[in-house]
């Protein structure tokens, strides 16, 4: 372990000690003060990579379940999530894609379509995951639905499992799939939840238009330039096998047939989950379930012990519990209606509100994760606009600003899903998330601003 890594794990474990173990001051909620000390170290250990993902994870459901900081039924929310069993049924069909040959026929098919380079690779998978988040509005389902191609793709042109080239094309469905998808209204939790919550409170819905041209320019084309020239950087990688020779079609086996019947029917579901109202883990969850059962057996059952990683699924468990116990201990709220009390507010000052919505909600979803963070600032935004003399319209967009601005993969439960289904240890993926927010919270978001004012979107 390098020094920094070193001091960065002990002030996490020195800070999140002395939170949960020194009485709070005067006038502080003592769950509110111990749930900081949690989150510090939880998040502490996984932003570093000090102990392997789910050792965290466990440690997190200890120190909240010993210091009563919620009941159990929020301490362990993230089993009950249909998001861990969205990762269990993608497991499943990661498996039979490879075992039937359906991912290595499909690779054969888009690999002409992307060119031989790392470059044509890396922007071909992004371009692919971006497409699919106008057509299915669940970031999982895209990334469970695409995965198993991407990483026959890998195969396909010599990229090992824990090489360079892998991790790149795996990064590159997840934020096509997920962090440039935020533009499109309803391809992603976190805007779905800002709109439901400010229909509720101020009788303002975004039209799709409205939104897809008031953030599709900066949010998703500029920011996918900087993520596909980021992406090449941390992880260059000449593909090995660019001179391959053309394989000859072979006919489709049985397996193949029947694997892909099956994830027709699940397309077509996660494509119309808007008239069937099912999630998208249950439609994974029955797809795996099909591969595995007698008479179909596209996976021998014996080896689904095997192959499952449970340390992957207490991983993501544990990503999706933290959240609801700093919901319950109000964190989040308590953060967001600090950084608000800082900012000097005044009519016609829109730069300063905007700037002041951008950033605190960039700090109050590291506390909350991304789909927590709407609905913590979505009732701040009303008294900030009113003392900004803004329009509320105005600040619900700059919040889904500050929400694009992932700083942690942790933060973003479909991007957790993504890394874990594609072999990519947090630790690899951290530096280059954390390169994309910051150069977002830097350069993007007063870009963003910018262009508003020439839309005249913002005074």
């Amino acid at each position: 372990m390098s020094l920094w890594r070193k001091l960065a794990v002990a002030a996490a474990l020195g800070i999140g000690a002395w939170l949960l173990l020194v009485p709070p001051p005067a006038g502080i909620d003592p769950k509110a003060w111990a749930g900081t000390g949690l989150a510090v170290v939880t998040i502490g250990l996984w932003a570093t990579a000090a102990l392997p993902e789910f050792v965290p994870a466990l440690l997190l459901f200890l120190i909240a379940m010993l210091w009563k900081l919620a009941p159990a039924s929020v301490v362990f929310s993230g089993f009950a999530a249909s998001a861990l069993w969205l990762v269990f049924g993608g497991m499943l069909i990661g498996q039979a894609v490879g075992r039937s040959g359906l991912g290595a026929r499909l690779a054969r098919f888009v690999a002409p379509l992307f060119g031989t380079g790392q470059a044509g690779l890396v922007g071909g998978v992004m371009a692919l995951g971006l497409v699919l988040a106008f057509l299915m509005p669940s970031s999982m389902g895209r990334i469970m639905l695409a995965m198993p191609i991407v990483l026959a793709l890998a195969d396909r042109v010599g990229y090992a499992p824990s090489g360079n080239g892998r991790a790149a094309l795996v990064l590159a469905l997840v934020f096509g799939s997920f962090l440039l998808s935020f533009s499109i209204l309803p391809a992603n939790i976190p805007p779905m939840v800002m709109v439901g919550a400010a229909e509720t409170l101020y009788g303002w819905t975004p039209l799709y238009g409205q939104y897809l041209l008031l953030l599709f320019p900066v949010l998703t084309l500029v920011k996918g330039g900087l993520a596909f020239w980021l992406i090449l950087k941390f992880f260059p990688q000449v593909p090995l096998l660019t001179d391959a020779p053309a394989e000859a079609a072979k006919p489709w086996s049985r397996d193949e047939i029947v694997l892909a019947s099956i994830l027709g029917g699940a397309l077509l579901l996660w494509v119309t989950d808007f008239v069937h109202h099912v999630s998208p883990a249950w439609i994974a969850l029955g797809a795996g379930l099909l591969c595995i059962l007698p008479g179909i057996k596209l996976i021998p059952p014996e080896e689904v012990g095997r192959r499952v990683s449970w340390e992957q699924l207490v991983y993501v468990a544990g990503v999706l519990s933290i959240g609801a116990i700093i919901e319950h201990v109000g964190l989040g709220r308590i953060l967001g209606q600090a950084l608000l009390g800082l900012a000097p507010l005044e009519p016609g000052a829109s730069g300063t509100a905007y700037a002041t919505m951008v950033g605190t909600t960039a700090v109050v979803a590291l506390a909350t994760t991304l789909p927590g963070a709407p609905a913590v600032m979505t009732p701040l935004a009303g008294p900030l606009a009113e003392a900004a003399a803004l329009p509320v319209e105005t600040l619900m967009m700059a919040q889904l600003v500050g929400v694009s601005c992932l700083l942690l993969p942790y933060q973003g439960p479909p991007m957790v899903v993504g890394l874990a289904q594609g072999g990519v240890a947090l630790s690899r993926a951290t530096p280059v998330v954390l390169a994309i927010g910051l150069i977002s919270l830097v350069l993007l978001a007063p870009l963003q601003w910018l262009y508003w004012r020439l839309l005249g979107f913002l005074p």
